[in-house]
This record gives C-alpha cells, sequence and structure tokens, in this order.
C-alpha cells in the first residue's frame, strides 16, 4: 500500500514539473512570439510623448488660420506654418503653384534628402539608359541610396469651411475632446504626420528613408482640369512605392485599405407640352416630370441593394418654364398644374468601389434612360471625378505590418475597415499605381460640420502608430 501510496506520489510530482517546465516553455515562447518595441521605437515613443504640448500647440495654430479650399491665401498660410515643422524634420520643402485659371493655392511638397536622391538616380537612369543590363546596374545604385520602401505620405492643407461661415476657432471642450475647424479633417492628420516624422528625424531614423510628404491645397474641392490641380501630385506619387494616407482615423485597430470613387451625372427630360387634362394620352404623353421622376425610381429599384454603390439626386428640377444654372447648382421653375411640363433636370453623384461596378452601373443607367414614356425624350451625361481605391492583396499586406505595430504597442491587430463608410479622398487618384492605406490620421466626430471634434486622448496613439509604421516600412 505504502508503495502504491508512494508511487502516485512520484507520478503526481512528476507531472506536475512536467506542467510547469510545458508552461515556462510556452511563456518563453509567447513572449518571443509578442516580440516587445525595440530599442529605437521605444525612442519614438518616449519623443512622442515628450512632444505633445507641442503637437496640441501645432494643432491649434493651424486650426485657426481658416483655410477653406476657396480661401488661397489661408491655404497658403497653413502651408507655410507646416513647411516650417517638416523641414525641423530634415525635409526639404517647396510649393507646387495652380495657374490662375485653376483658381486654387496649390500644394506643399517636402522630401527627404535620401527620396531626392532616388527621385534623381530614376531621372538620370531614365534618360541616360538603354540597355535592360544597364538599368539594372543603375537601379542597384539607386537601392543604396535609401532603405526599405519609398513612402508617399499624403495630407490637405484646406478644410470645407469657407471665411463667410461660422467662426470655430480651436477650443478645449474637456481634458479628451476639442473644437475647431479642420480640426479633425485633416489638420488633425497633417499633425499626425508632421509629430510622426520629426520623431523619426529625433532619432536619426530619416536619413537613408526616402519619403515625401504632400499636402494638397484642394483636397475638398479640387480644381478643374484634374489633369492640372493632380497632374503634379500623380507624377510625384509614381516616384514612390507605397501610399499613406492620413484622413480620419475609424477606431484605433482600423485602417482603411479601399475607398470609394466618386462621380457625377446629369439627366435632362423633355416631353411634349399642353394641357394637364390630355396627360397620359397619346398625343399628349406623359410631360418631363413624370418620364424624370420614373428614371429617378427606377435606378432605385434597380441598383440600390448592391453593395458599396450608392447614387444620390442633389437637384430635381421641373417646369413650364425653368433655368439651371450648374456653375451653381441652383435653379427656378415656374410651372402651372394645369400645364404639361416640357422640361426636367437631375443631376446627381455615383459612388462605387471598383471602375467595374461604375461603369456596370452606368450602363444599367443608361438603360433605363433609353426606356422613355411616351411623348418624352431623355439623355443622360457622365462625368468622372475621383477615381476608386480598390482593395488589393497589396493594400492588405501593408495592413499586416501596421497591424505587427499595434500588437507590438499592446493594442492589438488591427482589421481593415469598411469601405462603405468613406468617401473619396486624394489617395485615389494613385492607387492604380501603388500599394496603399487611409485612415491614418486623427480621431474625431462631426467632420465637414459647425462643431467637428478631435479626440486629444487618442492622439499620441494614432502618432506612435504612425511613425513606428514607418520606420518599419522604410528599414
Amino acid at each position: 500500500m505504502k508503495k502504491n501510496l508512494l508511487s502516485l506520489f512520484l507520478l503526481i510530482v512528476t507531472a506536475l514539473f512536467i506542467q510547469t517546465a510545458a508552461h515556462a516553455q510556452q511563456n518563453k515562447k509567447d513572449k518571443k512570439d509578442t516580440k516587445v518595441l525595440n530599442k529605437e521605437e521605444q525612442k519614438i515613443i518616449e519623443y512622442i510623448d515628450a512632444n505633445m504640448p507641442r503637437a496640441i500647440a501645432l494643432l491649434k495654430d493651424a486650426v485657426n488660420v481658416n483655410s477653406g479650399t476657396l480661401n488661397i491665401e489661408g491655404v497658403k498660410k497653413v502651408g507655410a506654418l507646416f513647411a516650417k515643422e517638416l523641414e525641423a524634420a530634415g525635409l526639404q520643402t517647396h510649393w507646387v503653384e495652380m495657374p490662375d485659371s485653376i483658381q486654387r493655392a496649390g500644394h506643399l511638397v517636402a522630401r527627404t534628402p535620401a527620396a531626392i536622391a532616388a527621385t534623381t538616380s530614376t531621372a538620370s537612369t531614365t534618360t541616360t539608359t538603354t540597355t535592360a543590363t544597364a538599368t539594372k546596374t543603375n537601379q542597384k545604385a539607386i537601392t543604396k541610396k535609401h532603405k526599405g520602401k519609398k513612402l508617399f505620405l499624403i495630407g490637405h492643407l484646406d478644410t470645407v469651411f469657407e471665411p463667410d461661415m461660422p467662426a470655430n476657432p480651436f477650443t478645449l471642450l474637456n481634458d479628451s475632446v476639442a473644437t475647431g475647424q479642420g480640426a479633425n479633417d485633416m489638420k488633425g492628420g497633417d499633425v499626425v504626420m508632421i509629430i510622426a516624422l520629426q520623431a523619426l528625424n529625433a532619432q536619426g531614423l530619416l536619413k537613408d528613408a526616402a519619403i515625401t510628404a504632400y499636402l494638397t491645397g484642394d483636397e475638398e474641392q479640387a480644381g478643374y482640369p484634374r489633369s492640372v490641380s493632380r497632374g503634379d501630385f500623380i507624377e510625384t506619387a509614381k516616384q514612390s512605392e507605397i501610399a499613406l494616407a492620413f484622413e480620419g482615423a475609424n477606431g484605433l485597430n482600423s485602417v482603411a485599405t479601399a475607398r470609394r470613387g466618386a462621380s457625377g451625372w446629369k439627366l435632362n427630360v423633355t416631353g411634349k407640352t399642353g394641357h394637364s387634362s390630355g396627360v397620359f394620352t397619346d398625343y399628349a404623353g406623359y410631360g418631363a416630370i413624370y418620364e424624370a421622376a420614373r428614371i429617378v425610381n427606377s435606378f432605385r429599384e434597380e441598383l440600390s441593394q448592391e453593395k458599396y454603390l450608392t447614387f444620390n439626386p442633389g437637384v430635381f428640377i421641373g417646369g413650364s418654364d425653368m433655368q439651371y444654372e450648374e456653375a451653381k447648382a441652383t435653379g427656378t421653375a415656374i410651372g402651372k398644374t394645369n400645364i404639361i411640363s416640357p422640361n426636367a433636370v437631375v443631376t446627381g453623384d455615383l459612388r462605387f468601389l471598383t471602375e467595374q461596378q461604375k461603369q456596370n452601373a452606368r450602363n444599367k443607367m443608361q438603360s433605363i434612360v433609353n426606356q422613355s414614356l411616351k411623348g418624352t425624350k431623355a439623355t443622360i451625361q457622365f462625368m468622372d471625378g475621383i477615381p476608386s481605391m480598390a482593395p488589393t492583396p497589396g493594400n492588405d499586406s501593408i495592413r499586416a505590418v501596421i497591424s505587427t505595430v499595434t500588437q507590438k504597442m499592446g493594442m492589438g491587430a488591427t482589421v481593415a475597415g469598411d469601405p462603405g463608410s468613406r468617401g473619396a479622398g486624394d489617395i485615389s487618384y494613385v492607387a492604380q499605381f501603388m500599394d496603399c492605406i487611409d485612415g491614418l490620421g486623427a480621431s474625431g466626430k462631426g467632420a465637414h460640420a459647425p462643431g467637428e471634434t478631435i479626440n486629444l486622448q487618442e492622439l499620441p496613439f494614432l502618432i506612435k502608430r504612425a511613425a513606428l509604421t514607418m520606420y518599419q516600412l522604410t528599414r
């Protein structure tokens, strides 16, 4: 009996020893798997924590300058403010002027020395190399000038708030939230970008990093033609490999791997006019308003359930006598109830996730327009606006890098946000050329509305996330 008890005791002790050893080994493995921040990353974090008061001061200064898209002087003033801060991070800046006909302020561009060197080398290769062998040789030389990926950082200087709108200066609502025009969209995002770059520069980590920051002056209402207002933006972006945009963050664990595009449409309808007593008859027909209503309602019935596809009629005008001023999106109409309307105009937008989805929707809309009611004729015109940023494996690979960063910071994994929750943005102009991520900016509520807010409590984490992401991608 004693022998059996002794054997049982030894068995239990052995099992406990094995279990303890296994737990110790697993804990050791877990610590290895969840690698902590290295010394350089820790110093980046410490720099950002120490400089948060200065970050808030910069945000306040920027918000208190009205930079509505059409306020050219204000946009340039914010550009000068940010240029000084980007130069403090070791970047060289220049201003891209727009022709007077565009009626926009222009754009701020800042580049690290390595980005300038890589651009110069690339240009030299393009103009002097004629053989594949020589191209490869020069490309190796270019690669040595910088580490990691060449980054293209995107922000914008303008807001939707023009000088004639009610002022909303930077104001602390409490210790966690502030309000102000453009505080969230996107002067807060610009501050995230700038302080992150300064943190990297303070540790000497921008010396070999090829980074270009491009802050447009008319994101909220881009000038026409887009080939001019976005021409330099697109060509500059093509010199990089990855685009990171600093539009507003949707939560601490989400980034945008896709954004919908935006385009427009205009419906013109004509019909026979006459006494209303003849409406619906073969000789009088249905009139322009009925036909326009049929078309718009058919759009809703046949297309409104498709995921990520939306279309919104913004203006609907009809009557016996009507005028529509397209440049101002306004119109007037006169109509008596006893007169069949001979004219109607409807304008709207069309938002989509991919170019194929956009084209399919346009084809369906055209088909609906072609099915005219009696006595009417309709035409529809489609206008391109901002292309979409479609989801791609490359975009998701960048999200995975960000997810590694947020897990090392103890904040958990980063997931792809819902593309339907965002409108179009500047990053979409270059999405076809490189891998892209958006939503790396500030967090808050009420963008584009009076009382727009920024979450100051979350701002330090978002700056750190941006800085460590750039660090990882440029190593």
